[in-house]
């Protein structure tokens, strides 16, 4: 998993798989979802991030295998 923040933008995309995108599902006002050509979960795309509460870009994301 990766994660780009666009500072200009206020937005930030999740990258779940290394895949290509085909398509895109917008599944609220500024929230899409990216799936590849057999319908699995790609990535998401969130836009205004500067609204969510407590949403902080400087966040470092730790991931931890179970």
């Amino acid at each position: 998993m990766k994660i780009d923040y666009y500072a200009e933008t206020k937005s930030m995309y999740i990258h779940l798989a290394d895949r290509v995108s085909a398509a895109t599902d917008e599944v609220c006002d500024g929230v899409t979802l990216d799936f590849d050509a057999d319908g699995k979960l790609v990535g998401i795309g969130i836009d205004n991030t500067d609204v969510i509460p407590g949403f902080n870009p400087q966040l470092e994301l730790v991931a931890t295998q179970a």
